[in-house]
């Protein structure tokens, strides 16, 4: 699925029209309420963005995309009037994997959309760890305890990678803090055993999967991947 965002209705039929045409399956929106409705309910392999928008304009939401963790990969390209240089580096730097200025024809912008596709194939898949019912992917910033996200501090996220990354193995609060906080444990600091009870209460019935040593640190254990 493809969406396109663009209020112009004859350029957005165009669109939709030629996207459905060459083997896609696409939907437009006229307004950015209309496309965040239909994101709640799917995430599209790719989106197409016209800057010059009502209610916000397309930098405001590529930047919101970018910065959600179910649609920091999609990829986005930006269809814009604007064509200066200039316009074309803030759309992107704000996280636009491509850029083409209006007007365009059909043809070219069918070519466009394939070759980032192929380019998207082509990336390898963001690395995630899972241990029972939870999912934890660094990269996305993404924590998830049967299907259900997670919200988590900075500090508790970070912990919670380095427990997951080196599965099985025993981490004392010395290596936490030095790693996470940056300094060393005095013996009388609860920093981390803080840190792993919040971490433990919001990750709720997976929150057994961290395990305490008794005098030593902890660790998250079993065989899943």
């Amino acid at each position: 699925m493809i969406y396109l965002v663009e209020d112009d209705a004859s350029i957005r039929e165009l669109v939709v029209y030629a996207l459905n045409n060459s083997g896609f399956q696409a939907m437009g929106f006229d307004t950015p309420s209309a496309f965040w409705q239909a994101l709640a309910q799917q995430t599209p392999e790719l989106i197409l963005l016209d800057i010059m928008l009502p209610e916000e304009d397309g930098l405001q939401i590529l930047r919101k995309l970018r910065q959600s963790p179910t649609t920091r990969r999609t990829p986005v390209i930006m269809l814009t009037a604007k064509g200066s240089e200039y316009d074309k580096v803030i759309g992107l730097e704000a996280g636009a994997d491509d850029y083409i200025p209006k007007p365009f024809g059909m043809m070219e912008l069918i070519a466009r959309v394939k070759a980032l596709l192929r380019r998207v194939d082509d990336r390898p898949a963001a690395e995630s760890y899972q241990a029972g019912s939870l999912t934890v992917c660094p990269e996305c910033h993404l924590v998830e305890v049967e299907g259900r996200q997670v919200t988590l501090t900075l500090k508790e996220f970070e912990l919670l990678c380095m427990l997951m990354k080196n599965r099985n193995m025993v981490l004392t609060r010395d290596q936490l803090l030095n790693q996470i906080w940056g300094y060393s444990f005095d013996g009388e600091n609860r920093t981390v055993d803080v840190h792993i009870r919040t971490l433990r209460q919001k990750l709720g019935s997976a929150g057994d999967v961290i395990e305490t040593v008794r005098g030593v640190g902890y660790k998250i254990g079993g065989d899943d991947r």
